[in-house]
This record gives structure tokens, sequence and C-alpha cells, in this order.
């Protein structure tokens, strides 16, 4: 009978003790979807698309917007004049993350560099993989894997063609297999079977990790209702995935760490070894711990293995989606790299100008982090003369920036040609973090480190497949068909692969 009665009057304490914790507003907020009592507007966002629903409300209340999501406030930002004061004259007071429950627990509770809250460690483990894993010359040394992994893409593809001439090529598990593959080659100088058991593994703990890291969790937004996220299986999920991931990562620290290891003289560094040198090292500001190691090696496999497969499979799309754009990109490719000569390598891309516009025509229409990964206010702040209060979740809408008609010529088009032709105003845009009409790395204190990594590797992959290859749509299909529709998650991939008909081209 008791226990019923506590069943019964649950929901009452709840409500009681939410509202007497329930902070007050400011009476100067953006303006906003007016929301429903204690959830606020966790209602109006269509968690399939996140981007278009939020550029949609956007669109009725304007380029900054204030959102209630549960009991946390929130901004979204869905232009580039507001991205530039939030990224830069004002970065200070918005570099922050908030410590939302599955980017906290797979990154050791803030241990890495992307989720870990605006502080003195931050900027210490930001410097420390600025000197160690991304400087440019350490990304120079990892310049044979590349090209050795897309060159052995390139000859798989190849030999498809010879023993089985019209089947359609699955691009997009291509380009999954590649990127990880140089991932885990420069993370810990592994190289698995693309059908083996240890592949496999590697690949479904990645697509878990993404997927927890935007479930959405109960306790984030209602205070005292985390226990709902272990009733509904959300908490074990996590921690399921998390023990796998960290045993993963045990496994290769533990042979890393074997004295029976042998290493050939002509092996390169990986990233793996940098760190352990880092962690031994005494005059680190910072003390490394294998959980450090741990959640920098997650960074750099969830970024560096999505991201780079999802751009280049969007930027085939468009392309199959555009034929006369195709023709471009291939005439510039195949004119410039000699046909004897049988791969674009990496000294051959800065000529490549064209390709490099495709490349940023894809970031501007289909980002792969179309809402950048979200920051959080570390004072309270004004911002466009409206007051924003310490702690708001902050979103930037790239993909409703890369749209804007007010800065985009025919914004919905892919014209890649608007980057190169110096009487447009968006020809001297550029994506490392300078204009903020189109930041795919994001800017400011928190642009991605591994942006020239992650983009070397796009260029290179894109630019061998359009020169080693024509494109067809497989039979009974149009480019029409060509479908873009998105699959959630901090990284968008297509919904469905892109699969195409690789030819052999007349040169």
């Amino acid at each position: 009978m008791a226990f019923l009665f506590f069943l019964l009057a649950l929901p009452v304490i709840l409500f009681i003790l939410l509202q007497t914790n329930r902070p007050k507003k400011p009476s100067n907020l953006p303006p906003g979807p007016p929301g429903l009592p204690i959830i606020g507007n966790l209602l109006q966002i269509d968690n399939s698309s996140v981007h278009r629903s939020l550029a949609q409300l956007s669109q009725n209340h304007g380029p900054l917007m204030f959102l209630q999501l549960g009991f946390v406030p929130s901004i979204v930002i869905s232009s580039s004049k507001l991205a530039k004061e939030v990224m830069k004259t004002q970065d200070l007071a918005f570099c922050s993350r908030p410590t939302l429950t599955g980017q906290q627990r797979l990154s050791y509770n803030g241990l890495d560099l992307v989720f870990s809250p605006y502080d003195s460690y931050y900027t210490e483990m930001r410097k420390i993989c600025m000197v160690h894993l991304f400087h440019p010359t350490r990304v120079q040394t990892f310049r044979p894997i590349r090209e050795y992994e897309v060159s052995q893409m390139i000859h798989k593809i190849t030999s498809k063609i010879g023993s089985t001439p019209d089947k359609p090529v699955n691009l997009s598990e291509a380009m999954m297999y590649l990127t990880s593959t140089i991932i885990s080659r420069v993370g810990f100088g592994k190289r698995y079977e693309e059908e083996g058991i240890e592949r496999s593994r590697f690949q479904s703990l990645l697509n878990e990790s993404q997927a927890m890291f935007t479930n959405f969790f109960i306790g984030d937004y209602f205070p005292y209702m985390g226990f709902v996220d272990k009733l509904n299986g959300s908490t074990a999920r996590l921690e399921k995935n998390f023990r796998e991931f960290d045993d993963f990562y045990q496994e290769v620290i533990d042979e890393r760490l074997d004295p029976k290891r042998g290493k050939t003289p002509e092996q390169e560094e990986d990233i793996l070894d940098v760190l352990l040198q880092v962690m031994n090292a005494p005059s680190s500001k910072v003390q490394l711990t294998f959980n450090h190691v741990k959640s920098l090696l997650m960074n750099v496999f969830l970024a560096g293995t999505d991201t780079g497969a999802a751009t280049v499979v969007w930027a085939m799309s468009f392309l199959m989606k555009n034929p006369e754009t195709m023709k471009k990109i291939q005439q510039e490719v195949r004119s410039s790299i000699e046909a004897t000569k049988g791969f674009v390598n990496e000294d051959d891309l800065h000529q490549l100008s064209f390709l490099k516009a495709v490349v940023k025509e894809t970031f501007r229409l289909q980002p792969t982090v179309p809402l950048l990964v979200p920051r959080q206010t570390t004072e309270k702040t004004r911002l466009d003369g409206y007051d924003i209060p310490a702690k708001t979740l902050v979103q930037i809408n790239t993909w409703a920036i890369g749209r804007d008609p007010e800065v985009w010529e025919s914004p919905e088009e892919f014209k890649p040609d608007r980057f190169l032709d110096n009487s447009s105003s968006t020809s001297t845009v550029d994506i490392f973090g300078q204009s903020f009409e189109l930041t795919p790395f994001g800017a400011g204190r928190r642009i991605c480190p591994g942006l020239h990594m992650g983009l070397v590797t796009v260029e290179l992959a894109l630019a061998n497949l359009v020169y080693k290859f024509d494109w067809e749509m497989p039979v009974g299909m149009k480019k029409e068909d060509v479908d873009m529709e998105v699959i959630p998650g901090i990284t968008m991939h297509k919904r469905n692969h892109l699969c195409l008909v690789a030819k052999r081209p007349i040169i």
C-alpha cells in the first residue's frame, strides 16, 4: 500500500522539485517559439533531422533564437554575422562545453579535447595535441599511409571492373573502410582486413559510439530524473559501449607496451607512440594517464573516420546529380595529371583549384557536422542586444548558414564555381575558421585541430576517384534517384549507401 502511494505521489513530488529548482528566466532573452510547461520546446525539434527543424524555426524567429530544452536554456545561431560574434568576437564567453551524459562518459569525463570544458586543462591539452599530434610536420609523416591506402582502394575498384564490369561499387562502404584503415594505422599502427572479425568489431564500436553521442538522455535536461535513463536502458547501453571501447583501447595499449613486441626500423611513429612518450615526459604540465590516452584516441577515431568518409560520399552524390560539374572536375584532374602517372598524389593537389571548390561547395550544402559540437557559455553575456545567461547551450547551425540567401546566390544549387569567380563576394571564402559563412571545422578556440589531416584525405580520395574512373548510375536508375536523406548523428551520413558503376575512362 505504501509503495502504491509512493508511485502515485512521485509525479507530484518531481513536479515540486523541478519547479523549486527551476532558474528564473532573464526578461531580455532572444525571441523564440513558445514552449510547454516543464518540457519547453523539446517536442518542437525533429530528432531525425535536428538541423533542418531548427532552421525552419529560425525562419520564423530569427537567426538568434532562444529555446528552452527542459531545464536547459539554449540558443541557436543561424547567420554568419552572429557565428562570427560567437566564435571570434566573444569566443571566450562561448567556448565551453555542456556536460551531456553520452559525451562525458565516452570522453572519460571530459579528459579528451573535443568535449572538455574550457579551462586551463583544456588549454594545456590542446597545446599537447597541436605540438605532438596535429602539427603540419607530423601530418606530413603520415602521407605515405594516406597515399598507400587510397591506391589500395583504387586497385580494388579496378579489379572489380575486370571481373564484373556492370556491378555497382558501394562507395559508402569503400570510403568508410578507407578512412577507418587510415586512422587505425595513423592511430595505433594496425591495418585490419576488410572482412576480418577485428575490422567488424572496430566498425561496430564506432557506429554505436556515434549513436550514443547524440542519444537523448532525460537526465541532461531534467534534474533529478536521471533514473529514467536507467529504467529505459539508455544508461546500460551507454555503459556497455564505453566498456567495450575501453577494452579495445586497453588491448591496443597492452600490445604496444609488450616488451616482446618487435618494431622494424622503417616503421613510423603513430599517435599512440607519441601519446605514450608524452605520458612519460616529466616536463608535461598535465600528467597524462592511460585514460587521457584513451580519450584522445577516441577523438582521433571518431572524428577522423566518419567525417572524411561522409564528405567524399556527399561530394560524389552531388557530382552524380550534376553531370556537367562531374565532367569539369574530371577534365581538370586529367589534364593536370599525366595519364601515364596513374595516380594523383598529395603534391598534385595544390593545382586542382576546381576540385577544392567542389569540396568547399559540398561542405556548404551538406556539412558533415551540420550542427557544430554544442558549446556552452562560460558567463552571462549579451549577444545582438539580448541577454544570454551563463551555462546556456549554444547550437551553431552551419547547415542553415550555408544556405542563407542573404550570403549565397542560388543557395540550393550545387555551384562550385562560386568559389572561383573573382566577381563574386564568396570567392575568397575559406574553410579554415576565418570566413564565418563556411565553418565546417568550427572556428576560434574550438576549431578542429585535425582539420588539415582530414581535408587532405578527402581531396586525395576524391581526386583519384574522378581521375581513374568514369561513374554511371546502376542499370535502371537515373541521377534523380540519388537520394540525399541523412542518418541522425553528430556526423551526417547518407541514409542509403551510394552505389555507382565504375568504368575505365577513354582518355
